[in-house]
């Protein structure tokens, strides 16, 4: 079930010029690509980072921060509808300290819903695992080249454990579509 990605190139275009989170593909040097083949879903955006300066992980907690409203209801939602099939109640999306520094956390502290595995500069990868899913996120920021601006990329990749990993990702995946962006709009800003 691995996603092509549908965005047309007039919206692309679109997207790109308004530094609008857009539907790209994975990067290809990327640790998390690694994790693509035989993928359940993947998907991948990106958009211009407003503070290039950032790290990977400081980006994140940028967005995760600035986390609309509506998205940390629909968590909260997803928690309660869970709990009655022995899902994990995973807490709000923007439960983050804003205060720490990125540098300062180690694998296996939680970051919003998160687990951080693995953080470098350039690259941040987390996710949570159970029975059902192994969900792994990375936030990649390209390295600039010569007056060329930082993009900075998020990628899920998700491998589906049993029955019902793959019910779980029917409302999942058409939701997962319209969070992702809406949370990375914030990395845009300056």
């Amino acid at each position: 079930m691995a996603l092509i990605p549908r965005t047309t190139d007039l919206t692309l275009e679109r997207a790109r010029m308004n530094n609008l989170p857009h539907e790209t593909s994975p990067p290809a040097r990327s640790r998390i690509a690694e994790l693509i083949p035989g993928a359940y879903f993947y998907d991948a955006w990106s958009v211009k980072a407003g503070d290039p300066k950032l790290p990977a992980l400081a980006q994140f907690q940028k967005a995760l921060a600035q986390t609309p409203s509506w998205v940390n209801t629909c968590m909260s939602l997803r928690n309660r509808v869970v709990s009655f099939v022995g899902l994990k109640n995973l807490g709000a999306l923007d439960n983050v300290n804003t205060f720490r520094n990125a540098s300062e956390y180690q694998p296996g502290e939680r970051i919003g819903i998160f687990t951080l595995f693995e953080n470098t500069f350039s690259e941040a990868l987390l996710g949570d695992r159970d029975k059902h899913l192994n969900v792994t996120l990375s936030v990649h920021c390209t390295p600039p080249a010569q007056d060329a601006e930082v993009v900075v990329t998020v990628t899920t990749v998700v491998q589906v454990n049993n029955f019902l990993g793959r019910l779980y990702m029917l409302p999942v995946v058409p939701m997962h579509r319209l969070i992702a962006p809406t949370v990375l709009k914030a990395v845009a800003k300056a």
